[in-house]
């Protein structure tokens, strides 16, 4: 019966090589001055003899742990759990693990979270703030995943680019009165959306806004958006600043048996796992979910190596990382405005096509 060989240790390599310890280490570590020839050959070595590094020996020799902290807003909602493995996976290529934290929307909730990790030994962590909240200087380095317009954000998707590039597709469509669809007047991502869907509208389109939160502060959780009475006011775009939101807005307009897109357009952002699968498939942005983890890792890496940075300074990413763009994925959901098929619709009649 064969037996599991244990792990070789470095003492093993260096015996192996007829070089020391201490060799064996700094090249393993990447740390003094060993050739480039002999680290290579170290590392050949170590790998043929199954050689584990111990991270809880690193922990004790220098202080870290390899592990850093994600504090999420909200788990249940579809997007996030999607950032945690772009994150996860982008801290396993450069050497982390990754303990993950949920703030259930809730400010207290993600303090106490952000407080849980620290306890936890972390080396730093990826916070993705509650909606209008601030991260303060929390004495480990942070970076933040939020819109380039909150102060200190490290990376993020381009918002309002997004907006900009929904708003041109609806206006190139012929809609002229758009109802955007937002929930809380606090998030800067919905913010920059909202602002980015106007400058994409332009000026010869009429638009509202309708905020969400402030609907169901009077009329409870989940109550009707009274959609259809904007449809029979002349709306025929309805450009929601996240998925979830565009579903509500589709789900409510085909249960009141207006046709979507025949007569009512719909949209939204994030482009979640189900977006393309309903019916009509809704027309989204997709963030570049890879790209804003690997950023942030980067950056958090770099900031965690730096002996000499403060705990406290704001992280900075790579300049290109400030605003990643994000696809436009035009689907069913969104066509010619109402008028329009009306009109070509009639047109057509006449054609005999």
């Amino acid at each position: 019966m064969s037996v599991d060989r244990p792990p070789a240790t470095m003492t093993e390599i260096a015996a192996a090589l007829g070089v020391s310890s201490a060799t064996v280490s700094n090249a393993l570590s990447g740390k003094g001055r060993v050739s480039t020839e002999l680290s290579a050959k170290i590392r050949q070595t170590a790998d043929e003899l199954g050689y584990v590094p111990s991270h809880v020996a690193r922990a004790l020799r220098t202080g870290r742990t390899g592990v850093i902290g994600l504090v999420l807003p909200d788990i249940s909602n579809p997007l996030f759990p999607q950032i945690a493995q772009a994150i996860e996976q982008a801290a396993a290529s450069a050497g982390f693990g990754v303990l993950i934290a949920d703030s259930r929307g809730e400010i207290a909730q993600q303090t106490a979270a952000i407080g849980r990790l620290i306890e936890r030994g972390v080396d730093g962590m990826i916070v993705v703030p509650r909606r209008g909240s601030r991260i303060a200087d929390i004495g480990t380095p942070v970076a933040i995943i939020d819109s380039p317009s909150t102060p200190g954000n490290t990376v993020s998707s381009d918002h309002w680019d997004g907006g900009v590039q929904m708003g041109r597709h609806l206006a190139s469509l012929g809609h002229r009165k758009v109802l955007l669809i937002a929930h809380s007047r606090e998030s800067n991502v919905q913010n920059d959306r909202i602002g980015g869907l106007k400058t994409g509208l332009g000026k010869d389109v009429c638009c509202e806004t309708l905020w969400v939160g402030d609907l169901e502060a009077a009329d409870g959780a989940g109550c009707p958006l009274g959609l259809s009475a904007r449809v029979l006011d002349g709306f025929t775009g309805f450009a929601a600043v996240y998925d979830l939101l565009a579903l509500r807005a589709l789900t409510e307009l085909q249960r009141d048996g207006i046709d979507v897109p025949l007569q009512a357009s719909v949209s939204g952002f994030d482009d979640l796992v189900w977006s393309s699968v309903v019916m009509p498939p809704i027309t989204t942005l997709r963030q570049d979910l890879a790209t804003i983890a690997e950023c942030a890792v980067e950056a958090l890496g770099h900031a965690i190596a730096d002996s000499e940075a403060s705990a406290g300074d704001l992280i900075a990413a790579r300049p290109d990382c400030e605003g990643v763009p994000m696809t436009l994925m035009v689907r069913q959901s969104t066509g010619p405005a109402a008028m329009s098929v009306v009109s070509g619709a009639g047109n057509a009649r006449e054609d005999g096509r």
